[in-house]
C-alpha cells in the first residue's frame, strides 16, 4: 500500500482520536468547566453522558448501539482499504477524520462504562460538552450537545458532499506526445475521431 496515502487517513484520524480523548478528559476532571458559558448567548460547556446515538436519539440499548458503531467502523474501513489504490489524498483525509471521530465515540463506548463503575465494555456514555445556546425567541437554534468527535464526523460528511467532484472522481488521463504517436495507441486514437 502507499505510504502517503496510509498517513494521510491514519494521521487525521489519531490527531482527532487524541484531541477528543483529550478534551473530553479534560471537561470530565475539571468541575469549573462542566457547566460554563464560553460566549455569552453563544456557546458554552455543558457536560453530559450521551447513553443514545446522534442528537440523543435513544431507541436501542447501550451495547447494540456500541456493537453497530464498531460494525459500522470497521465496514468502512475494509472498504477503504480495498479502494485505497485508486482513493483520492484529500478522500483519504476527511475519511480519516471520519474514522478518528469514530474511535473517538467508541472509546468512550468501550470504557466510560466501566471507568465510571456504571456499566461494563460496550455500555459506556459518549461524553458530550459543547452547546451552541443561541436561542431565536424561545426556540433553540441548535439543541444539541456535541464533542470534537462529533464535529470531525460533521465537518467531513459537508465536506465529501460539497466536494464529492473534486475528492471522489478520478482526474483524466492525458496522454504524453510519445503516448499520441505510439503505433499501439494510433488504432484507438484513430477509431474515436470518427
Amino acid at each position: 500500500m502507499d505510504r502517503k496515502k496510509l498517513l494521510a487517513l491514519f494521521v487525521p484520524a489519531a490527531l482527532v482520536l487524541a484531541l477528543d480523548q483529550l478534551t473530553k478528559w479534560i471537561v470530565r476532571t475539571t468541575p469549573s468547566l462542566q457547566n460554563k458559558t464560553i460566549i455569552d448567548g453563544w456557546l458554552e460547556f455543558y457536560f453530559v453522558k450521551n447513553e443514545g446515538m446522534a442528537m440523543g436519539i435513544d431507541i436501542l440499548p447501550t451495547w447494540a448501539i456500541s456493537v453497530i458503531a464498531i460494525l459500522a467502523t470497521t465496514g468502512i474501513l475494509i472498504y477503504l482499504f480495498r479502494t485505497m489504490e485508486h482513493s483520492k489524498t484529500g478522500y483519504l483525509i476527511f475519511m480519516g477524520l471520519v474514522l478518528g471521530g469514530a474511535m473517538g465515540n467508541i472509546s468512550d463506548r468501550l470504557f466510560m462504562g466501566y471507568a465510571y463503575g456504571y456499566g461494563g465494555v460496550l455500555e459506556g456514555h459518549v461524553v458530550d460538552f459543547i452547546h451552541f445556546s443561541l436561542r431565536i425567541g424561545d426556540w433553540p437554534v441548535f439543541p444539541y450537545i456535541f464533542n470534537v468527535a462529533d464535529i470531525a464526523i460533521s465537518v467531513s460528511i459537508v465536506s465529501l458532499l460539497i466536494f464529492s467532484r473534486h475528492l471522489l472522481t478520478g482526474d483524466e488521463e492525458t496522454l504524453t506526445a510519445e503516448e499520441v504517436e505510439s503505433p499501439s495507441l494510433n488504432p484507438i486514437i484513430e477509431e474515436n475521431k470518427d
